[in-house]
C-alpha cells in the first residue's frame, strides 16, 4: 500500500545516508540555530500522545516552535474523542487534515504505521508500545557524533529492559548498520533482547554477546546505554518488582569504566543511575535530551520539505492468519489489513509490530 507522503515509522525504511544527513543537519542546527528560525513559518504540527511523555513531547514542541511553526494536538486521550470510542483511523484522518505533519506516540505496537495508512500528512513515530522509537535513535546518533566523533568501531553496552525497550530495539537496528560495532546485551533472562533484533544485528555483519553482569563488562565499553525497567510494560506488579532493582549504575562501577566512556539513557530514570553519577563528565544523558530538540528540528524540516510517496505495506494478507502478538495494533483496530512479510517458507513477520509467526 502506497501513501502520497513521506513518513518516519522505522529508520530501517531509509538508507544509512539519509540518517547521516539528518544527524549532520542536526549538528549544524546545534551550532547555528538562528539560521533555521523561520524554516517552518506558517506550518502546523499535530501531536497525538496517547501515553504520558515529557521529553519526547516537549522536545517535538520546542523543535517546531524554534523552526517558526505552530502546534495543535493532545497529550491525554481522555480529553479527546478517543474517550468516546473513536478509532485511530478516524482520529488520524481528522487531525492530519488540520496539520502539515503529525507526530504520534501510542502504547500499542504498530500504531504509527497504522496511522500512516490513512493520514492526510506525513506521520512521525514518537514511540509505539514496546516496538520502536526512531526519533530517540536519531537523538542518540547526534549525541554519539558529537561526543565520540564516529558511529562505527564502537563497543556498545545496552543494559536493563531489552525486551520492551523500544529505544534499545531502534538503536540496535541503526547502529548495526555501521562497520565493526559490537553489542554487549546486559539483562536478566526475562528481559533479553527479542530474537528478531538479534537477527538484524547479525544480518548486518555485527556481533553481540549476552551477559547478566554489568560489573564484568563495563570496562570494555565505549558506550553504555542504560534503560529503565518499565513498570507499565509488565503484566503484574509481582513481575515488575522481581526485575526492578537488578541493574544500578553507581560511582563504584564507573571507576572501572574507560575514561572516555559515554553513558546514555533515554530517560526518565527511576533508580537505575544514582544521582552521584550525574557529576561524572562521562554521564551525558542530559546533553542527550537537549540534542533531541536539534534532531527533531532536522527531521521535521526534512519530512515537511521533501515529500515523496512512500510504500507502507509491502507484504500481503494471508487469509485466516492474524498477528500472534497480543499487543499489536491489529487486535484493537480490527479494520486494518493484517499484512505480513514472508521470511522463508514457514515464517511470517507482522508488518506492524515485526512479531514472527510460524505457518
Amino acid at each position: 500500500m502506497y501513501s502520497e507522503y513521506q513518513h518516519l515509522i522505522d529508520l530501517s525504511d531509509y538508507p544509512v545516508e539519509w540518517w547521516n544527513g539528518i544527524a549532520d543537519l542536526a549538528v549544524d542546527i546545534r551550532k547555528n540555530p538562528e539560521k533555521y528560525a523561520h524554516e517552518c513559518d506558517g506550518k502546523i504540527m499535530a501531536t497525538l500522545f496517547y501515553e504520558p511523555s515529557t521529553r519526547t513531547q516537549m522536545s517535538f514542541q520546542t523543535a517546531m516552535l524554534r523552526l517558526g511553526g505552530r502546534i495543535i494536538g493532545f497529550d491525554n486521550p481522555a480529553t479527546s474523542s478517543v474517550s468516546k470510542g473513536e478509532t485511530l483511523k478516524d482520529t488520524t484522518k481528522i487531525v492530519s487534515s488540520y496539520s502539515d505533519v503529525l507526530v504520534i506516540r501510542h502504547p500499542v505496537s504498530g500504531a504509527a504505521k497504522a496511522a500512516a495508512l490513512t493520514a492526510g500528512c506525513p506521520v512521525i513515530n514518537a514511540g509505539d508500545g514496546g516496538h520502536l522509537h526512531p526519533t530517540q535513535t536519531l537523538t542518540d546518533l547526534v549525541t554519539l557524533k558529537v561526543e565520540k566523533g564516529r558511529l562505527d568501531n564502537l563497543t556498545i553496552g545496552l543494559c536493563g529492559d531489552l525486551i520492551y525497550g523500544r529505544t534499545v530495539h531502534s538503536l540496535c537496528k541503526a547502529m548495526s548498520c555501521f562497520n565493526n560495532n559490537k553489542f554487549v546485551l546486559i539483562s536478566t533472562p526475562e528481559l533479553k533482547l527479542p530474537s528478531y533484533v538479534k537477527d538484524i544485528i547479525l544480518a548486518n555483519g555485527c556481533t553481540f554477546e549476552e551477559v547478566s553482569s554489568l560489573d564484568e563488562v563495563i570496562g570494555t565499553l565505549d558506550v553504555l546505554y542504560m534503560t529503565r525497567i518499565q513498570k507499565e510494560r509488565f503484566a503484574s506488579e509481582e513481575e515488575y518488582l522481581s526485575q526492578k532493582d537488578t541493574y544500578i549504575l553507581d560511582t563504584k562501577k564507573m571507576t572501572h569504566a574507560k575514561y572516555d566512556l559515554v553513558v546514555l539513557h533515554p530517560l526518565p530514570r527511576v533508580d537505575e543511575i544514582t544521582n552521584e553519577v550525574d557529576r561524572d563528565p562521562r554521564a551525558l544523558y542530559f546533553k542527550q535530551a537537549k540534542n533531541g530538540v536539534f534532531a527533531r528540528m532536522a527531521l521535521i524540516m526534512t519530512i515537511i520539505k521533501n515529500q515523496n510517496p512512500s510504500e507502507i505495506l509491502k507484504g500481503r494478507v494471508y487469509e485466516g492468519i492474524s498477528c500472534s502478538n497480543p499487543h499489536c495494533i491489529t487486535h484493537s483496530e480490527t479494520y486494518l489489513p493484517k499484512s505480513f512479510r514472508s521470511n522463508g517458507d514457514t515464517l511470517l513477520e507482522c508488518e506492524y509490530c515485526d512479531e514472527r509467526k510460524l505457518i
